[in-house]
């Protein structure tokens, strides 16, 4: 197969830190050879420090090209983000738009001459960094040798992998999805929005009844791709006895199915994605939700055990096929393997976290895999978590008690998604895997704005009162995940949004069910599943709480209105 392209390359992502590199023509290519020209400049953006409601930032901008009387360096903010203050150059800001200009004592820039000031700023919400910087108005970071030989851009290899997909490339809207989301009223604030194109049975890759299949979206993606470059998000989700805890989103195929798995689903994927056609494209694909995490904790052992887990377990069907999708998909050069590495309130405690990056590192490593076929991990597909709670950190203690002993963490090491992401991106790194892996955090429907949306830390009379009061994550417990009262859109998708973090991505597609609410019968292969049922008053996975379902939902996949418009009139950053 084609290698992975490095992920270091000439960028560095460490501890709050930026270098972009890129080249020519393609703002998200990293080179890793030696021997390309430099670049006309190259800016280092640094956040030195970074709290609740700011950050202290630090620049280094270097020319390279020809000498200089004076310069500006120019960028823009994905986010709120204002400067306040700033040393070593004028600074000003217009929207999102921020202008350095130097100084009198710092103007002269000789070829290979840097200048280093810095800024204060606030914010609100997340700190993405900026993407692009542009000195005297070239763009900086951009390898400039068009005969570099393993040039991305090259058009002899248009399908080597650059660091991160998403940089600098137009994320591919599903026309069906779209529709959809305009024929709401108030829809199409957002129904230019990319989502994930979920393949959730055999069928769908070549349309079900008069739907798109997976050489249309494909085509789709061509037409919108322009001179640019494209993502297409793909959900690779047909596992032999599919999601063995949840019967909502149970498939087609049995415990043991796993050839027709391979033959009939895999194969045939592969094969379309390997057509030479659709070899400028960036296709992302992420490997089988719901899948590798249920065999740590809902097994034999653990209070949430299910038959169906086991037999999975036992049968080795769960990795053999994640492992099978790797190695298959891998083959593609252009194609982009995320596994799923579920979220914080299911795999955040110390018994399942380890445990789970032990198994995603055995499976990614056994039946034809290898690590290099894995470019990075999701996090919070279709799920609920919040992506950042910034009313309470885990290290807090209220009353004489620690943050981690109140009912709703319960001893979780995480509070939200972004420290989960992360921390899960330095356990897989020190197992082995790529130093630069990259991480998605699925934002759909984690956003809880809306009137509940609390505005700060909820009271100190206790540690319960502290964390309930000030939390935005509204479920009635972690352990909820089918069609949740109260839930909001949250971040809207954008690449580099936070330390080795690839994107935000709307891999669930909003407005599409996780589950009936009561029996339905359907030719998918899905049950009914009770914590879909908002009279339900709970298991063991949700320490027997009532489900926070909303009520009258339609079968998993299919458009279900009224959670739409409760998605939009709780969404954070609102619409």
């Amino acid at each position: 197969m084609s290698r992975f392209r490095s992920r270091a390359g000439t960028a560095v992502l460490t501890a709050l830190a930026l270098t972009g590199a890129a080249c020519v023509g393609t703002a998200a290519a990293m080179p890793d050879n030696a021997g390309a020209a430099a670049a006309a400049c190259t800016v280092d953006y640094k956040v030195q420090n970074q709290w609740d409601s700011g950050f202290t930032t630090a620049v280094t901008v270097t020319n390279n090209g020809a000498a200089v009387n004076s310069w500006n360096l120019t960028w823009s903010y994905a986010g709120n983000q204002k400067v306040t203050s700033g040393w070593n150059a004028d600074i000003s800001q217009s929207g999102a738009a921020v202008t350095a200009k130097n100084v009198s004592y710092n103007g002269t820039l000789a070829t290979g001459g840097s200048a280093s000031f810095g800024f204060n700023a606030s914010y609100s919400g997340s700190n993405a960094l900026p993407g692009t910087f542009k000195l005297n108005g070239v763009t900086c970071n951009e390898d400039t040798d068009p005969t570099d030989p393993t040039d991305p851009t090259d058009p002899t290899e248009p399908g080597d992998r650059v660091d991160n997909p998403y940089a600098g490339a137009k994320v591919y809207v599903n026309p069906e999805w779209s529709a959809k989301a305009r024929a709401e009223t108030g829809g199409s604030r957002i129904a230019n929005q990319p989502t994930g194109v979920w393949l959730d049975r055999i069928a769908a890759i070549n349309g079900v009844g008069d739907g798109m299949g997976l050489r249309d979206h494909l085509d789709a993606a061509l037409a919108q791709k322009g001179s640019g470059e494209q993502v297409v998000q793909l959900v690779i989700y047909n596992l032999p006895g599919r999601d063995c805890a949840a019967l909502a989103s149970n498939g087609e195929l049995g415990p043991t199915e796993i050839d027709k798995y391979k033959t009939d689903y895999i194969d045939p994927i592969a094969a379309t994605l390997a057509d030479p056609k659709y070899a400028g494209l960036r296709i992302v694909t992420t490997i089988e939700i719901d899948s590798l995490p249920n065999l740590i904790t809902n097994v034999s052992g653990r209070p949430t055990a299910t038959p169906n887990c086991d037999v999975m377990k036992a049968n080795g069907n769960y990795q053999k096929g994640v492992a099978y999708a790797l190695d298959k998909l891998g083959d593609v050069k252009n194609v982009y393997n995320y596994i799923d590495a579920g979220h914080h309130g299911w795999l955040g405690w110390d018994d399942n976290f380890g445990a789970s990056a032990d198994l995603f590192k055995t499976t990614a490593t056994g039946n034809g895999a290898k690590l290099s076929d894995v470019h990075g991990f999701i996090v919070n597909t279709a799920n609920y978590s919040a992506l950042k709670e910034n009313n309470f950190a885990i290290g807090d203690t209220v009353a004489g008690k620690s943050v981690r002993e109140s009912k709703w963490v319960d001893w979780n090491r995480y509070t939200d998604e972004l420290s989960y992401a992360q921390a899960m991106r330095t356990k897989l790194v020190s197992l082995g895997f790529d130093q630069n892996l990259g991480m998605l955090i699925d934002t759909s429907r984690n956003g809880w704005g809306g009137t509940a949306r609390p505005a700060g830390p909820g009271a100190t009379t206790s540690v319960d009162t502290y964390v309930d009061g000030g939390r935005y994550d509204r479920r009635i417990h972690l352990g909820n995940w089918c069609n949740q009262s109260g839930a909001g859109l949250g971040e809207r998708p954008q690449a580099n949004p936070a330390t080795g973090i690839d994107a935000y991505v709307w891999m669930k597609p909003p407005g599409e069910s996780d589950g009936s609410s009561k029996a339905i019968d359907n030719d998918e292969g899905k049950g009914f599943d009770r914590m879909c049922d908002p009279t339900y008053t709970g298991n063991p996975r949700n320490n027997n709480h009532m489900s926070g379902a909303l009520p009258d939902a339609p079968v998993s996949g299919h458009w279900f209105s009224a959670q739409f418009q409760e998605l939009m009139k709780n969404a954070y950053p609102a619409l």
